[in-house]
């Protein structure tokens, strides 16, 4: 089964809810190495995602992730606005005209997504930033489709590789972004980043299981 146009609907306001249930955690670890604004950016992007859903539910899934993420870009503060945002951006263009997706679509837009980021942020795998969980994330997926895995499994081994992906930054030196700035003293905090981004996938894993 693939996952349809509403799937993708339902896992943003998913997210939306997650991340408010998150928000002060969030902002604890960013309190630690950050701004100490990580939580209260993210629900205020994705509070203002969830008022545009009325106007773009009925869109194609390109539309709708490339809607997200210019309001992510237009309402979340620091990093996190064009970070999160080119993450929906070039996952909608490669989903652009989609009604429903395949294993190897949402794949290939999380790739996508990946790309952009790094990018945008000009960081690597070890840098302890959201990509050290989108990272295991992307190559979980590509592994599942070799191995011809199921969609739920796919999706929940994403989400179990982004989260060994989001503690391993833990005893990381920060090499990106606010956190660089402390040297030695961010090791020992995990990524805000990372875990938003873990919290995500595992909405996705969580919502779409039903799809498979």
């Amino acid at each position: 089964m693939p996952i349809y146009r509403d799937d993708v609907v339902a896992w943003i306001k998913s997210v939306a809810e997650i991340i408010t249930q998150n928000s002060r955690y969030l902002t604890e670890l960013d309190s630690a190495i950050g701004d100490a604004d990580h939580g209260t950016n993210m629900e205020r992007g994705f509070k203002a995602v969830i008022n545009k859903l009325p106007e773009i539910s009925d869109k194609d899934i390109g539309t709708i992730f490339k809607t997200i993420g210019m309001t992510l870009l237009s309402t979340v503060g620091g990093a996190g606005g064009p970070l999160y945002g080119t993450w929906f951006l070039q996952a909608g263009v490669k989903t652009a005209g989609k009604m429903e997706l395949t294993l190897a679509d949402w794949t290939e837009s999380l790739e996508a997504s990946l790309s952009g980021v790094i990018m945008r942020g000009k960081a690597e795998l070890g840098d302890k930033t959201m990509v050290d969980a989108l990272t295991p994330a992307v190559d979980a997926l590509k592994q599942s489709i070799t191995e011809n895995r199921p969609l739920s499994a796919a999706l929940a081994l994403s989400a179990d590789s982004a989260q060994k992906g989001m503690e391993a930054t833990t005893p990381l030196v920060a090499r990106k972004g606010r956190a660089s700035y402390l040297g030695e003293r961010s090791a020992g905090h995990q990524d805000p980043g990372a875990t938003s981004t873990y919290l995500m996938l595992r909405a996705a894993a969580d919502v779409w299981k039903e799809s498979a």
